[in-house]
């Protein structure tokens, strides 16, 4: 969870990784906080803390005010996301677009993409130049066939050879990362020694 200062001053938009809040400004002097939802639907939380007590905010849209010269912790209410979004569509408008994410497949004990992959590369590709400043993480992956160790090796050539492939086509190096997960975070969960297409995978997210 991320902590936020809650000290009496003109209130901004915060945004992390993890959670996105919105410091909307309100009649009276002090600070409120507004939980916004994830662009992927996941859960987020912020602590807002006051000088007497903090609250955490937990669902979308939910909202800490505190007064100057307040006591207590902060209040907690719920907003309204209509009114919300229209009273800060500058910020809103600000916000980059969701990660977009694909998934490409490889033939058995090796780093070749099957035929159809080949296309989703070229979708993937298209999309992180559309974005300015776009970027791309690639992560690898294997299915149980064979070692831990050797799958991990694998899962990382396997996200080196679709980061090779990026550059290939103009995509700039220094903004695609590659990152290997082996036999861990299987699509579909096997016991040990199980050749399954649908885990020998590198999943692309562009950002």
């Amino acid at each position: 969870m991320m902590p936020t200062s809650m000290s009496p001053r003109p209130l901004l938009l915060l945004s992390t990784a993890l959670v996105t809040a919105l410091l909307a400004a309100c009649s009276t002097p002090g600070t409120r906080v507004v939980l916004l939802p994830q662009a992927d639907g996941k859960p987020s939380a912020v602590v807002v803390r006051a000088k007497d007590g903090e609250e955490v905010l937990s669902k979308p849209y939910q909202r800490a005010t505190a007064a100057v010269g307040a006591s207590g912790a902060p209040v907690v209410d719920q907003a309204d996301a209509a009114k919300v979004q229209a009273e800060n569509k500058p910020l809103f408008d600000m916000r980059p677009p969701p990660p977009q994410r694909y998934t490409v497949f490889f033939e058995v004990g090796g780093t070749t993409l099957t035929p159809a992959s080949q296309q989703i590369m070229t979708e993937a590709l298209a999309a992180a130049l559309a974005r300015s400043g776009g970027d791309i993480v690639v992560t690898g992956h294997t299915d149980t066939k064979g070692s831990g160790e050797s799958n991990d090796q694998l899962s990382r050539r396997r996200a080196q050879e679709v980061v090779q492939l990026f550059v290939e086509r103009q995509f700039p190096a220094n903004r695609v990362e590659a990152v290997g997960r082996g036999e861990r975070d299987l699509a579909v969960p096997t016991a040990d020694e199980v050749d399954e297409p649908r885990n020998r995978r590198v999943t692309i997210e562009v950002r």
